[in-house]
Protein backbone atom coordinates (compact mmCIF):
# COMPACT_ATOMS: atom_id res chain seq x y z
CA UNK A 1 0.00 0.00 0.00
CA UNK A 2 1.10 3.44 -1.17
CA UNK A 3 1.63 6.08 1.68
CA UNK A 4 -0.31 8.99 -0.73
CA UNK A 5 -1.53 8.41 -3.99
CA UNK A 6 -2.73 11.04 -6.28
CA UNK A 7 -5.08 9.99 -8.95
CA UNK A 8 -5.71 12.00 -12.61
CA UNK A 9 -5.92 14.97 -10.26
CA UNK A 10 -6.51 18.40 -11.74
CA UNK A 11 -7.40 21.79 -10.74
CA UNK A 12 -7.64 25.35 -12.78
CA UNK A 13 -8.30 29.06 -11.56
CA UNK A 14 -10.07 30.85 -14.05
CA UNK A 15 -8.70 29.64 -17.49
CA UNK A 16 -5.09 28.36 -15.99
CA UNK A 17 -4.71 24.83 -15.53
CA UNK A 18 -2.21 24.23 -12.63
CA UNK A 19 -2.20 20.75 -12.29
CA UNK A 20 -3.32 18.62 -14.91
CA UNK A 21 -4.35 15.30 -14.64
CA UNK A 22 -1.60 13.92 -12.30
CA UNK A 23 -1.17 10.39 -11.23
CA UNK A 24 1.38 9.29 -8.75
CA UNK A 25 2.40 7.10 -5.84
CA UNK A 26 4.32 7.59 -2.80
CA UNK A 27 5.29 4.52 -1.57
CA UNK A 28 6.27 4.74 2.56
CA UNK A 29 9.45 5.60 4.34
CA UNK A 30 10.14 7.08 0.85
CA UNK A 31 12.02 10.51 0.11
CA UNK A 32 10.66 11.58 -2.73
CA UNK A 33 11.32 15.51 -4.15
CA UNK A 34 9.22 17.18 -7.03
CA UNK A 35 10.78 19.85 -9.22
CA UNK A 36 10.40 21.92 -12.08
CA UNK A 37 10.67 25.13 -13.47
CA UNK A 38 8.80 27.99 -11.57
CA UNK A 39 4.72 27.47 -12.38
CA UNK A 40 5.51 23.95 -12.91
CA UNK A 41 2.30 23.37 -10.37
CA UNK A 42 4.46 22.06 -7.65
CA UNK A 43 3.04 23.83 -4.78
CA UNK A 44 -0.48 23.87 -5.84
CA UNK A 45 0.41 19.98 -6.06
CA UNK A 46 0.87 20.51 -2.07
CA UNK A 47 -1.71 22.61 -2.01
CA UNK A 48 -4.38 20.41 -3.52
CA UNK A 49 -3.25 17.33 -1.14
CA UNK A 50 -3.00 19.46 2.30
CA UNK A 51 -7.21 20.46 1.23
CA UNK A 52 -6.05 24.28 1.00
CA UNK A 53 -7.20 23.95 -2.67
CA UNK A 54 -9.99 21.21 -4.17
CA UNK A 55 -9.22 19.66 -7.25
CA UNK A 56 -11.71 20.00 -9.97
CA UNK A 57 -10.93 16.13 -10.77
CA UNK A 58 -9.22 13.30 -9.41
CA UNK A 59 -8.53 11.51 -5.84
CA UNK A 60 -6.36 11.70 -3.09
CA UNK A 61 -5.85 8.57 -0.93
CA UNK A 62 -3.61 8.93 1.95
CA UNK A 63 -3.09 4.88 2.86
CA UNK A 64 -5.79 3.23 2.02
CA UNK A 65 -8.48 5.97 2.89
CA UNK A 66 -9.64 8.77 0.48
CA UNK A 67 -9.11 12.30 1.95
CA UNK A 68 -9.94 14.36 -1.23
CA UNK A 69 -13.33 15.81 0.46
CA UNK A 70 -11.26 16.27 3.87
CA UNK A 71 -10.27 19.72 5.39
CA UNK A 72 -7.30 20.34 5.97
CA UNK A 73 -7.46 19.83 9.85
CA UNK A 74 -8.59 16.40 9.58
CA UNK A 75 -6.20 15.75 6.52
CA UNK A 76 -3.10 16.27 9.92
CA UNK A 77 -5.37 14.53 12.12
CA UNK A 78 -4.77 11.61 9.63
CA UNK A 79 -1.08 12.11 9.79
CA UNK A 80 -0.53 14.25 6.39
CA UNK A 81 1.76 17.57 7.65
CA UNK A 82 3.35 20.11 5.60
CA UNK A 83 5.67 23.08 6.07
CA UNK A 84 5.57 26.38 4.03
CA UNK A 85 8.28 28.24 2.03
CA UNK A 86 7.81 31.35 4.12
CA UNK A 87 8.19 30.49 7.54
CA UNK A 88 4.44 30.27 9.92
CA UNK A 89 5.96 30.64 13.75
CA UNK A 90 5.23 32.02 16.73
CA UNK A 91 8.16 34.70 17.19
CA UNK A 92 7.23 35.64 21.08
CA UNK A 93 8.03 31.79 21.69
CA UNK A 94 11.01 30.45 23.14
CA UNK A 95 11.73 26.99 20.79
CA UNK A 96 11.08 25.04 23.65
CA UNK A 97 7.62 26.60 23.85
CA UNK A 98 6.98 25.63 20.79
CA UNK A 99 8.07 21.35 20.42
CA UNK A 100 8.89 18.94 23.23
CA UNK A 101 12.55 18.46 23.87
CA UNK A 102 12.84 15.30 22.31
CA UNK A 103 12.25 16.86 18.61
CA UNK A 104 14.31 19.48 19.06
CA UNK A 105 17.29 17.29 20.11
CA UNK A 106 16.36 14.95 16.96
CA UNK A 107 17.10 18.61 15.36
CA UNK A 108 19.86 19.93 16.87
CA UNK A 109 18.12 22.44 17.87
CA UNK A 110 18.47 22.07 21.79
CA UNK A 111 21.03 24.18 22.27
CA UNK A 112 19.18 27.11 20.95
CA UNK A 113 16.12 25.73 22.44
CA UNK A 114 15.78 28.42 25.74
CA UNK A 115 15.71 31.30 22.51
CA UNK A 116 13.05 33.53 21.23
CA UNK A 117 11.98 32.52 17.72
CA UNK A 118 12.85 35.70 16.62
CA UNK A 119 16.49 35.43 17.83
CA UNK A 120 17.10 32.02 16.09
CA UNK A 121 19.32 31.97 12.54
CA UNK A 122 16.97 31.51 9.46
CA UNK A 123 18.07 27.52 8.82
CA UNK A 124 17.57 27.08 12.70
CA UNK A 125 13.68 28.54 12.17
CA UNK A 126 13.22 26.58 9.56
CA UNK A 127 14.14 23.54 11.66
CA UNK A 128 11.51 25.34 14.25
CA UNK A 129 9.38 24.68 11.58
CA UNK A 130 9.81 21.13 10.93
CA UNK A 131 9.99 20.03 14.45
CA UNK A 132 6.01 22.00 14.88
CA UNK A 133 4.74 19.70 12.01
CA UNK A 134 6.58 16.50 13.47
CA UNK A 135 4.67 17.16 17.02
CA UNK A 136 1.49 16.03 15.10
CA UNK A 137 3.17 12.52 14.47
CA UNK A 138 2.70 12.53 10.66
CA UNK A 139 2.47 9.45 8.33
CA UNK A 140 3.44 11.50 5.24
CA UNK A 141 5.62 15.28 6.00
CA UNK A 142 5.17 17.74 2.75
CA UNK A 143 7.87 20.16 2.92
CA UNK A 144 7.70 23.00 0.16
CA UNK A 145 11.24 24.41 -0.43
CA UNK A 146 12.73 23.84 3.35
CA UNK A 147 16.15 25.53 2.23
CA UNK A 148 14.17 28.45 0.73
CA UNK A 149 16.15 31.67 1.83
CA UNK A 150 18.76 29.53 3.43
CA UNK A 151 22.55 30.15 3.07
CA UNK A 152 23.84 27.01 0.94
CA UNK A 153 25.95 26.18 4.26
CA UNK A 154 23.04 26.20 6.56
CA UNK A 155 21.03 24.38 4.06
CA UNK A 156 23.30 20.99 4.30
CA UNK A 157 22.83 21.00 7.78
CA UNK A 158 19.03 21.36 7.87
CA UNK A 159 18.71 18.56 5.79
CA UNK A 160 21.61 16.93 7.35
CA UNK A 161 19.05 17.01 9.95
CA UNK A 162 15.81 16.33 8.08
CA UNK A 163 18.20 13.17 6.90
CA UNK A 164 18.11 12.06 10.66
CA UNK A 165 14.27 11.59 10.94
CA UNK A 166 12.96 8.31 11.55
CA UNK A 167 12.31 6.50 8.05
CA UNK A 168 8.78 5.49 9.03
CA UNK A 169 8.17 8.95 7.96
CA UNK A 170 7.55 9.51 4.24
CA UNK A 171 8.64 12.65 2.85
CA UNK A 172 7.75 14.54 -0.34
CA UNK A 173 9.64 18.10 -0.45
CA UNK A 174 9.78 20.44 -3.38
CA UNK A 175 13.76 22.03 -3.96
CA UNK A 176 15.87 23.83 -6.54
CA UNK A 177 18.52 23.06 -5.13
CA UNK A 178 19.88 20.09 -7.49
CA UNK A 179 22.97 18.82 -5.28
CA UNK A 180 20.95 19.09 -2.22
CA UNK A 181 18.05 16.84 -4.31
CA UNK A 182 20.42 13.92 -5.52
CA UNK A 183 21.82 13.90 -2.29
CA UNK A 184 18.85 13.21 -0.48
CA UNK A 185 16.27 11.87 -2.76
CA UNK A 186 15.41 8.73 -3.35
CA UNK A 187 12.64 9.39 -5.60
CA UNK A 188 12.57 12.20 -8.43
CA UNK A 189 9.51 13.99 -9.76
CA UNK A 190 9.89 16.22 -12.44
CA UNK A 191 6.17 18.39 -13.46
CA UNK A 192 6.57 20.72 -15.96
CA UNK A 193 2.93 22.99 -16.88
CA UNK A 194 1.01 21.43 -14.61
CA UNK A 195 2.07 17.47 -15.57
CA UNK A 196 4.57 15.06 -14.73
CA UNK A 197 7.20 14.96 -17.35
CA UNK A 198 8.93 11.71 -15.85
CA UNK A 199 9.72 10.56 -12.39
CA UNK A 200 12.70 7.79 -11.22
CA UNK A 201 15.41 7.31 -9.06
CA UNK A 202 18.07 10.57 -9.11
CA UNK A 203 19.84 8.65 -11.67
CA UNK A 204 17.74 8.16 -14.00
CA UNK A 205 16.42 11.93 -13.41
CA UNK A 206 20.52 13.17 -13.87
CA UNK A 207 21.17 11.06 -17.08
CA UNK A 208 17.46 11.94 -18.57
CA UNK A 209 18.66 14.67 -21.45
CA UNK A 210 15.37 16.80 -21.04
CA UNK A 211 16.20 16.99 -17.45
CA UNK A 212 19.80 17.55 -18.34
CA UNK A 213 19.18 20.73 -20.85
CA UNK A 214 16.72 22.57 -18.80
CA UNK A 215 16.79 21.85 -15.25
CA UNK A 216 20.74 20.79 -14.63
CA UNK A 217 22.69 22.18 -17.27
CA UNK A 218 24.55 20.54 -19.77
CA UNK A 219 28.35 21.52 -18.86
CA UNK A 220 27.71 20.73 -15.22
CA UNK A 221 26.67 17.36 -15.53
CA UNK A 222 27.34 16.19 -19.08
Amino acid sequence: MSAIDLHELSVKVGSATLVDNVTLSVEPGTWCTVIGPNGAGKTTLINLMTGMLRPDAGRISLGDEDITALAPEQRVQRGLVRTFQINSLFPHLTALESVTLAILTALSLAPVCHRRTRELAYGQQRLLEIALALATRPKVLLLDEPAAGVPREESKELFAAIAGLSHDITVLFIEHDMELVFRFASRVIVMVGGRVLLEGTPAEIAADPRVRAVYLGKARHG
